[in-house]
């Protein structure tokens, strides 16, 4: 399934992805992945269990901007290996082949350095090198950001098609009418803890969002 995490600015929505990502190390709390308690206190702790992360930044801390299409392809691949283990020039070609084909990158030369991309195709790229490691859960923040319409859609679209191959999609966004549109649950944040949780269906829009932390602030008076 897809959970969703909405809120306003300082509600602690990138900080949450930062845990989850391992990135940050939480200072309470237990987090649990098909029921087995575990710790993830780095990004390769994070990778060994198969949890892996797109940033709200992608462009610096997502893409590696100066390598090329396919060799960021093949990065969490190769780093959930360990560089003693390389991916051989055989199955790289493979991976790149299969994900221009399945993330709609036919018309992206994949010699080229990946900076040179439009942020909806840097997008792809980023997508697909996640999907290469066969994650369990898959956490991305603001994964739409900065790109147009068109390719907001297909991202969006492909996010879906991965939650149906049995992925679990951690979707955090400041745009409330795309944590609607795509996700199965809903919790809602504000000043970095949780305030309420909605069972997604026709009757939440972003009004119930925007009504639910409204609440808060009227309790909080």
């Amino acid at each position: 399934e897809v959970v969703g995490f909405a809120g306003l600015r300082g509600s602690g929505r990138t900080e949450l992805a930062a845990l989850l990502s391992g990135v940050a190390r939480a200072d309470g709390g237990e987090l649990k992945i098909d029921g087995v308690r575990v710790r993830l206190d780095s990004p390769r702790q994070a990778l060994a269990r198969r949890v892996v992360a797109s940033t709200e930044d992608r462009a610096d801390l997502g893409i590696v901007g100066d390598l090329s299409v396919a060799d960021n392809i093949v990065l969490s691949l190769q780093a959930l290996r360990g560089w003693r283990h390389p991916v051989s020039r055989r199955e790289r070609d493979d991976l790149v082949r299969w994900s221009v084909e399945n993330f709609g990158l036919s018309a992206v030369p994949v010699n080229l350095p990946a900076k040179y991309l439009s942020g909806g195709a840097q997008q792809k790229v980023l997508l697909a090198r996640l999907f290469a490691t066969r994650p369990l859960v898959m956490v991305l923040d603001e994964p739409t950001r900065g790109i147009d319409i068109a390719a907001k859609v297909e991202v969006q679209a492909k996010i879906a098609g991965l939650v149906e191959q049995g992925m679990a999609v951690v979707f955090i966004s400041s745009e409330f009418s795309e944590v609607v549109r795509m996700s199965d649950r809903i919790v809602v944040l504000k000043d970095r803890g949780k305030i309420g949780e909605l069972g997604n269906g026709p009757g939440v829009t972003v009004d119930t969002i925007v009504e639910l932390i409204a609440a808060d602030d009227d309790m909080s008076d």
